[in-house]
């Protein structure tokens, strides 16, 4: 490449693309040696904290569907002293039913006048009596061993929340995954090594997951957090429902608590996502909360650059992932055209769908490496790493459009629709327009 682009005169532009190419490579190297040694906290044999004993799950849900049904059995199966779930009135009478026919003495149901996940989880820590708080989703699955996992890290008394591993568990009874529900799971895989990366290099995390996160109850019923909590606004202005897990993890950032991410199959929760196109919705909500927070963290609150340096660093990279990845293949069809009318290059030039074509297996197979840990588990989804590409393009324009519309903080609105729409037409208009650009040039250059 380095030849062709002398030819042409584009060495200037090829060579930083170079450089940023072995920077990530040897960024992601770091992250896959840092998880490989990285270690989960084993229980002890006669652990300070007892499951029956001192913990409380709290789950604020309006849902009281089968998934429901089967979580629930799951957390019992932990052996908790409580679970407590907070919903709007109106699903009162539903999930009373469901708790009688489940366990009735050590599940209660809590209601609040508006449905509000903030307000529902703070009605639920407030009526927490255990030392420990586990606040769960409502379709998270847990397995037999997972408190006793979590509890193990709370032998620190400096630890203040813990989070877990997590994969996806389809929607289909079948256990057949779509391709959206496979792309969560490579998103869950690769978030899986990046938080026990940072959890052993620097002890920090940028996030405790909200699917499944524990905390001491402690920390959680001061009423400076509460109040901070509850009414959270983004510029002052917009008030925040959703990103209630990233206000935690900063809490305990800002607080000095240390944090600690169970990456192990023990501590390993089952999830499900939209199985469909509404899969894409959610991720635009997460990186709207994700941006918001980042910022919050690095400029306004920078705790996280004393406490965290590496995972500030992963922040910051994260910043300009959208402008890394596209610089990619602008820059090659900027090669393209430039070769097309060098009329000067006394060398024959490759033909256009050769350059094309290698560049597509280059960036498919380097996917593919990234995702190895996912394959060792499911390897039949390698038939996905197209469609993981695609998806890894559309994000990049998509963490651009949602850094624009932070001032959108509903959970699920209109507004979310047309926006993810014009984000799909976007995309394929971008890709149609490169198909016909890559035509134009395969003509030039043949003539």
């Amino acid at each position: 490449m380095l030849y062709l682009t002398d030819d042409t005169g584009l060495l200037p532009f090829f060579l930083p693309l170079g450089i940023i190419g072995f920077y990530r490579y040897l960024w992601y190297l770091i992250k896959v040696c840092a998880w490989m040694i990285y270690k989960p906290v084993r229980p002890r044999e006669k652990p300070t904290y007892r499951s029956d004993r001192d913990v409380t799950i709290v789950v604020p849900t309006i849902d009281a569907g089968e998934e429901f049904k089967i979580a629930a059995r799951s957390w019992l199966a932990c052996n908790p002293k409580q679970v407590i779930i907070i919903t709007e009135e109106k699903m009162q009478g539903p999930l009373e039913q469901l708790a009688s026919e489940i366990d009735p003495i050590r599940i209660s149901v809590l209601t609040v006048p508006k449905p509000n996940k903030r307000n529902q989880m703070v009605t639920g820590v407030n009526a927490t009596t255990t030392e420990i708080l586990v606040f769960a989703d409502d379709d998270a699955i847990w397995k037999p061993t997972m408190l006793e996992y979590i509890l193990a890290c709370f032998e620190d008394l400096k630890m203040g929340g813990v989070g877990t591993s997590q994969t996806v568990h389809a929607v289909d009874p079948a256990g057949k995954q779509t391709v959206w529900e496979v792309l969560a799971g490579f998103r869950l895989s690769i978030r899986n090594v990046e938080v026990a990366a940072s959890t052993h290099i620097d002890g920090g995390v940028c996030c405790l997951s909200g699917r499944t996160a524990a905390y001491r109850t402690l920390i959680l019923k001061d009423p400076a957090f509460q109040y901070g909590f509850q009414n959270d606004l983004w510029l002052d202005k917009y008030p925040l429902n959703s990103g209630d897990d990233k206000y935690l993890t900063r809490w305990m950032v800002s607080h000095g608590w240390n944090t600690y991410v169970q990456v192990c199959q023990e501590a390993e929760l089952y999830s499900t996502f939209k199985n469909n196109w509404r899969f894409l919705r959610q991720v635009l909500r997460w990186t709207r909360n994700t941006w918001r927070s980042d910022f919050r963290s690095l400029f306004t609150e920078r705790y996280i650059w004393h406490r965290h340096p590496y995972v500030a660093f992963t922040m910051v990279d994260k910043i300009f992932n959208p402008i890394t990845l596209l610089s990619g293949p602008i820059l090659v069809m900027i090669f393209l055209v430039e070769q097309a009318t060098d009329k000067t290059n006394a060398k024959s030039p490759l033909p256009p769908w050769n350059i094309i074509i290698s560049y597509i297996c280059w960036l498919m197979l380097t996917r593919a490496l990234k995702l190895s840990p996912h394959f060792f588990r499911r390897p039949l989804d390698i038939i996905y790493v197209p469609a993981w590409l695609l998806f890894n393009y559309y994000f990049a324009i998509m963490k651009i459009y949602a850094l624009f519309t932070l001032h959108v903080t509903s959970w699920g609105s209109v507004v979310l629709l047309i926006g993810t729409t014009a984000l799909l037409i976007a995309a394929m208009t971008t890709a149609a327009t490169a198909t016909a650009t890559a035509t134009r040039i395969a003509k030039v250059g043949s003539g």
